[in-house]
């Protein structure tokens, strides 16, 4: 992955709750569609060395971003539950990082997504936008991940 990325963008919520029960289920890709814009499916397509879901388990996500269907393979980089999930694309539209931060909050858990992007051509010329629409999809994110959680009890 280049560090040669049109977008590098950041959304950030406290959630009321214990870093454990919000890392939990946002780190389960069972979970992606009820709570990351855009996403229909998402599918554990080959486990970790070890088994199950870890360092080198690659997801299938089908979204829709801008109207148009993605399709694009996440593999895990880094696993340490419940601080940290990182995830680069080897399969999709544009290049991806995507990284889930967990840490310890006065009033709960403070919540962080980044996302980085895209490389060249189209990517870079319209990076504005897909920022900005990246950014609002992922402040929508944390906002249904939090009420997610909260109806659980």
């Amino acid at each position: 992955m280049t560090t040669d990325m049109a977008i590098d963008v950041t959304a950030e919520r406290v959630i009321p709750l214990p870093p454990e029960p919000v890392a939990a289920y946002a780190m389960d890709w069972r979970h992606d569609a009820d709570w990351t814009q855009g996403i229909r499916t998402a599918e554990l397509t080959a486990e970790a060395a070890g088994g199950g879901f870890g360092i080198g388990a690659e997801v299938t996500r089908t979204a829709y971003f801008l109207g148009r269907r993605i399709d694009y393979v996440l593999r895990v980089a880094a696993y340490d539950p419940p601080r940290l999930l990182d995830m680069v694309s080897v399969a999709g539209p544009m290049p991806m990082h995507v990284t889930y931060i967990f840490e310890p909050h006065p009033r709960g858990t403070l919540a962080r997504i980044r996302v980085r992007g895209g490389g060249g051509g189209f990517y870079r010329l319209a990076a504005p936008l897909l920022a900005r629409q990246v950014r609002a999809n992922l402040a929508k994110d944390l906002r249904d991940l939090e009420a997610g959680l909260m109806a659980q009890g």
